[in-house]
């Protein structure tokens, strides 16, 4: 049902004692606009003010449902993550199902060091508000990229967790049903951060033996057995698989340009290991990947064998060589639209009050020693050590290649406050719609190509109308040839294509795929 504890919260303690936002503003409009019917979610008692226990702070990230904030207990000043779901959205009987099952699931897993532990549960007239464990160091898939690759022995451990994870539920007679690298966070910044899975607002109970037929997940990560409507436990099995091929070689196993051509791919079920790094890789890891992604559910792994595999089982004494340059280099490939979001980012820069740029003008002025009005990568990764930043070398180098426009090498004052904003997640909605309408020149609630390649060419690009082009079959996720804010907002607020399109999609649009692959008999395609 959404995102939940996301991304870095640097907020201290004492910042936040005297923070005057309290988070009513957002009650106050989520009730104004609230005509339907009271419904309750969760118990028939009497309804709970969340904010007589904890204050609500910012906003950490945002869901299909649910929008997370960041949240204090007032009676221990701990910092928390709450994830609120309006009840606006709560549409259908389907939906209000989903939020007390994701309840009873968190409620029901026993706590491990390796799942995010849920704290309470309560909900008002407005929202139902889950308070949880608070992740600060970021998602799994963030540090993929910043790295462009695990090393064998980087990619085992995590493998571990993941499994670890999906042990637990299956024992515990739950299917997770959306395993991706933005459902695992890390606890801290630190290099060796615990991993932990959040996120179980698609996970169902099961019974041994019992079989499921809604298409529910993220399209890159889908068993073929999902797609075909008779699905167990083993799709999890599946979706580890297929990040454990992401973690070795930067791009997912089934990948093409719509929707409907990876449902494709994933029910051909082709893994092709011949392109770099693969020939570098161990035989281990490869059978694991293979044994992993096998189609027919009876013949896969479980997650006991996975554990006990030998790449896994002798995981420090696999390479801990890196892979090369070639991950990088292909993640870039799947980054065309970066330049729309440098753009959008610069144009949040500009339009950002005084107050918000006061503290980044000063960090600013810290970190150029030498006040050449530029920024290094020394005097970047020197500034970050001051205000101890946890990031490692790899991940500024990373941030610093994604914004640096002409390939200098270093940051002028508007690209360091894009790369803050980005570091910050200060891209509220506020600042994203003034960011649309900048693009959005005539104002009729979309960007058409012409506009997007008109405000690339301000940046002094040739090639404007190609890369235009490239990022509108990104992110015009519809296809309808102009991209709306929907579109836009979910574009700035996750990252690649193959990220992008592992967001959450409705029901209906998956119903709607599967009687196309039914129609054209991809449905047959593994069978053959």
């Amino acid at each position: 049902m959404g995102n939940c504890c996301r991304s870095p919260a640097s907020v201290a303690r004492e910042d936040v004692k005297s923070s005057n936002y309290s988070g009513n503003d957002h009650c106050r409009k989520e009730k104004s606009g609230n005509k339907q019917k009271q419904i309750t979610v969760l118990t028939d008692k009497n309804k709970e003010n969340i904010e007589e226990k904890y204050i609500i702070d910012r906003e950490l990230g945002r869901g299909e449902f649910g929008v997370t904030y960041l949240c204090i207990d007032r009676s221990n000043r701990d910092l928390l993550a709450c994830k609120s779901i309006s009840k606006r959205k709560l549409r259908t009987a389907v939906d209000v199902e989903d939020v007390r099952r994701e309840v009873a699931i968190m409620k029901h897993l026993p706590r491990d060091s390796s799942i995010v532990r849920l704290k309470e549960a309560c909900e008002d007239e407005n929202a139902v508000h889950l308070v949880m464990e608070l992740c600060e160091g970021g998602e799994l898939f963030d540090r993929i990229v910043a790295r462009g690759h695990y090393t064998e022995r980087g990619a085992a451990s995590v493998t571990r967790t993941i499994m670890e994870v999906v042990e637990v539920c299956h024992k515990h007679g739950v299917i997770h049903r959306d395993l991706k690298p933005e459902n695992f966070l890390y606890a801290n910044k630190k290099e060796n951060s615990p991993l932990k899975a959040i996120d179980f607002g698609l996970s169902i109970f099961f019974k041994p033996g019992e079989k499921f037929s809604e298409i529910v997940g993220s399209p890159y990560y889908m068993a073929p057995e999902v797609l075909k409507r008779n699905y167990g436990p083993e799709i999890d099995i599946w979706s580890a698989g297929v990040i454990l091929y992401i973690l070795l070689c930067g791009v997912p196993p089934f990948w093409a340009e719509s929707e409907q051509g990876v449902a494709q791919a994933i029910l051909r079920g082709a893994i092709d290991f011949k392109r770099d790094p693969w020939p570098s890789i161990s035989d281990s890891a490869k059978n694991l990947v293979r044994q992993m992604l096998e189609p027919d559910p009876k013949l896969r792994l479980t997650a006991k064998q996975v554990l006990e595999h030998s790449w896994l089982q002798n995981a420090k004494k696999a390479p801990n060589v890196p892979l090369g340059d070639m991950v990088k280099s292909r993640l870039k490939q799947f980054a065309l639209m970066n330049r729309f979001k440098r753009k959008a980012l610069r144009v949040i820069a500009d339009f950002l009050s005084n107050e918000e740029v006061e503290d980044l003008k000063e960090m600013f002025s810290k970190i150029d020693t030498d006040n050449d009005g530029i920024v290094s990568v020394e005097e970047l990764k020197a500034g970050l050590q001051k205000v101890n930043s946890q990031l490692a070398d790899s991940e500024v180098k990373m941030l610093i290649e994604a914004i640096d426009t002409n390939g200098k090498g270093t940051l002028d004052y508007g690209e360091f406050i894009a790369i803050s904003l980005h570091l910050q997640r200060m891209a509220n909605d506020e600042h994203l719609h003034r960011a649309f309408s900048f693009f959005d020149k005539d104002g009729n609630g979309y960007i058409e190509p012409d506009e997007l390649r008109d405000a690339l060419m301000e940046d002094g690009s040739d090639d404007c109308t190609n890369v235009a082009n490239d990022i509108f079959q990104e992110v015009d996720t519809d296809k309808d040839g102009r991209i709306s804010y929907d579109e836009f907002a979910a574009m700035m607020k996750t990252g690649t294509d193959w990220r992008k399109a592992s967001r959450h999609y409705s029901r209906g649009r998956f119903n709607s795929l599967s009687v196309k692959l039914m129609k054209d008999g991809s449905l047959n395609l593994g069978n053959e």
